[in-house]
């Protein structure tokens, strides 16, 4: 299914929609204590956004957001484990009570990467731990994120995927990470779908093989991959799309 356009809207819902300043945004972050999550957490708040950086464990994710403080970014640690509907709704509480808003949401989180194992033999209960992070994390996440995104009308909700999880992708290793990512694709289109029209957008993106402790050494810079997820977090309103699988910004096949 290709991305859809928003549709015409009137001067009155176009002025709901209106895009608020950087400097007013703010972004939840999941998995931020480190790689991927950590560097998007990164550029958001060097963009003028309040980072929210989501860790499992506090500690490690205030160790992450110090030296983004010292370098001048709005960036602050907050416990959150996407498995634990207690800390989502926690989380969300606290937002809603701090700062009234959420404007973009990173689905960052993921675990699981079986590339040893194959759909013949790999534990149903590998998978189900898999599905429970990569997709039951990012949906938990999104339902408590939509309600404060339609209060003003605004919101960009990223999803990060994998080409793996594409339904062509040809491959046998990497089962429960497969199908948790395929899956996350799909609540992805859905989620947009719904949503589309209320100045909410929502996008899949793979960051490409990245040098991670989850890729491995031989991947590209964290930062090259960050790129893409902080550009659809940051769509402008005008022409922008919903629904799509996005990889360094432009568009490949679910």
């Amino acid at each position: 299914m290709n991305p859809v356009p928003f549709p015409r809207r009137s001067p009155r819902e176009r002025s709901l929609g209106t895009e608020p300043p950087l400097s007013q945004r703010v972004a939840l972050v999941s998995g931020a204590n480190r790689g991927l999550g950590l560097e998007v957490a990164r550029q958001l708040g060097a963009s003028g956004m309040t980072v929210l950086l989501g860790a499992r464990n506090l500690a490690a994710g205030e160790k992450a957001a110090k030296p983004l403080r010292r370098a001048g970014s709005d960036v602050i640690a907050v416990q959150l484990d996407v498995t634990s509907q207690i800390d989502v709704d926690a989380l969300a509480a606290r937002i809603e009570h701090d700062y009234g808003r959420l404007d973009v949401l990173v689905n960052n989180a993921g675990a699981y990467f079986d590339i040893d194992d194959r759909a013949s033999s790999v534990s149903l209960a590998h998978v189900q731990s898999a599905i429970d992070t990569n997709l039951l994390g990012a949906w938990r996440l999104g339902e408590a994120a939509v309600p404060l995104m339609k209060r003003h009308a605004y919101g960009r909700i990223v999803n990060v995927s994998s080409g793996c999880g594409a339904i062509e992708s040809e491959g046998e290793d990497c089962p429960a990470y497969r199908v948790s990512k395929a899956a996350l694709n799909s609540y992805t289109r859905m989620l947009a779908s719904e949503l589309r029209g209320s100045g909410i957008l929502v996008n899949a993106v793979c960051p490409g093989w990245v040098a991670t402790d989850m890729g491995g050494p031989g991947g590209r810079p964290v930062a090259e991959g960050a790129a893409g997820i902080v550009w659809a977090a940051c769509l402008p309103p005008q022409g922008s799309i919903t629904g799509g699988f996005f990889r360094d910004r432009a568009q490949i096949a679910w």
